[in-house]
């Protein structure tokens, strides 16, 4: 397997977006909304259209990426024991580690204190009952749900969809290979809207700065306290990431390792390098191919690979899985929406579900919160907006996590059918 050229921090997207975010800290300081309208209007442009242009691909790719995954993978039969035991072992740990971001949300509460700017247009609605969501997933009329951007009716058409593809078999040949095409053309939309992601963050970051530094915000400071109390509140939220996603790391993935005798300190040693391309690249795909490499030389038979961890990337997304929950009641906290617990659960429940349609798509977990929190009466799109900013930072560490995750699952798969051979050693390029 041919590996892609290696590209260090300072060659990837990911500077250019620090490099936003600084800039757009210091813009929206020196320009101050009340001061400076035209430039706070000119900041809310860029991060509304980039947030726009976002919303613009949720229903397509939802739609096309889940009845293509459930119809290559939601026979069991088809894809053997292995796809079986892989799936289970996807779902288990994907659910303990959305209810890791509920718990971390509802004890840290990251949202507290962020500025969540409405716009004119945007109504801070009341949360659903759980009855009411409940209903409300029945799917009545996909047209209007799709055109309404409400995406659990939507997620659970394309599921019974998907499922009835597979049962109709080769008739339905050119209808999966129809949206196979459209997941494509979806991915590339996708990956052309996200080329603007510095201008999005640079407007999103300026845009609540300014607001902040003229007094908009829930503490009354003004200027650069003001900035500073806004980075202050940041850092919580960015830290309450970090700190779920390493108790993820410590009480799910290092007891699997345990319970499936696989080398801690080996296991560590091979994940290493593909785990920085995919911090400082803030994509898991991108180490990919370095991922198979390395899990092959770790001891997994390469079929066992290059099945369980291709199909990890759309069904094991675990750092993304909790940062969705963890985002939305941050959103939820910073509009002073208290959600119920029942409306919590329900959440968690949506984002197994649509955690799972948009695998290879940069910036995905937007996508996903932007379409669910409508759905759960939060408002999505000054949400999206408010965490933008500091998504970059987040994206990075739960990119790493989701490649762990896969890298791991290739090994308990691997122990669980008996194949799991003894580490070799790390290849001498590798270290």
């Amino acid at each position: 397997m041919k590996l892609p050229a290696k590209r260090s921090f300072w060659q990837s997207g990911t500077f250019v977006i620090f490099v936003a975010l600084g800039l757009g800290v210091l813009a929206g300081g020196l320009l101050p909304e009340k001061e400076h309208p035209v430039a706070f209007h000119a900041f809310q442009l860029l991060s509304k259209a980039f947030i726009a242009l976002i919303k613009g691909v949720i229903v397509p790719i939802l739609v096309s990426t889940i009845v293509v995954g459930i119809a290559q993978t939601g026979d069991l039969k088809a894809v053997g024991r292995m796809g079986g035991k892989a799936l289970l072992y996807f779902e288990v740990v994907t659910t303990v580690a959305l209810f890791i971001g509920l718990g971390i949300g509802n004890w840290l509460r990251p949202g507290d204190g962020l500025p969540l700017v409405a716009s004119a247009h945007v109504e801070l609605a009341k949360p659903l009952s759980g009855w009411d969501i409940a209903l409300h997933a029945f799917p009545s009329n996909f047209i209007k749900h799709a055109a309404e951007g409400d995406i659990l009716p939507v997620v659970i058409f394309s599921s019974l969809f998907g499922i009835a593809l597979v049962r109709v078999g080769d008739k339905g040949a050119p209808v999966l290979r129809l949206f196979e095409a459209t997941a494509q053309v979806m991915f590339k939309y996708t990956e052309m809207v996200m080329r603007l992601t510095p201008l999005g963050v640079f407007g999103a970051m300026a845009y609540n700065v300014s607001h902040m530094a003229s007094g908009g915000g829930s503490s009354g400071l003004r200027g650069w306290p003001a900035v500073l109390d806004l980075l202050r509140h940041y850092s919580v939220l960015v830290g309450s990431l970090y700190l779920a996603l390493a108790l993820l790391l410590v009480v799910v993935f290092l007891p699997v390792m345990l319970i499936a005798r696989i080398p801690i300190l080996g296991f560590f040693r091979h994940i290493r390098e593909p785990a920085t391309i995919a911090f400082s690249t803030a994509s898991s795909e991108a180490a990919l191919p370095r991922l198979l490499e390395q899990m092959e030389a770790f001891g997994v038979p390469r079929r066992v690979a290059s099945f369980v961890i291709p199909t990890g990337y759309s069904f094991n997304l675990d750092g993304s899985t909790l940062y969705l929950v963890l985002a939305s009641l941050a959103i939820a906290q910073a509009a002073h929406i208290e959600m119920t617990l029942g409306s919590q659960i329900a959440m968690v429940m949506t984002f197994m579900l649509t955690s799972k349609g948009v695998a290879g798509v940069p910036r995905a977990t937007l996508v996903i919160i932007a379409g669910t929190c409508q759905g759960f009466g939060l408002p999505g799109e000054a949400g999206v907006a408010m965490i933008l900013a500091v998504d970059e930072i987040m994206d990075m560490a739960r990119s790493a996590l989701n490649l762990t995750g896969n890298g791991l699952a290739a090994c308990v798969v691997a122990r669980w059918e008996g194949v799991f051979q003894e580490p070799s050693r790390v290849p001498e390029e590798a270290t």
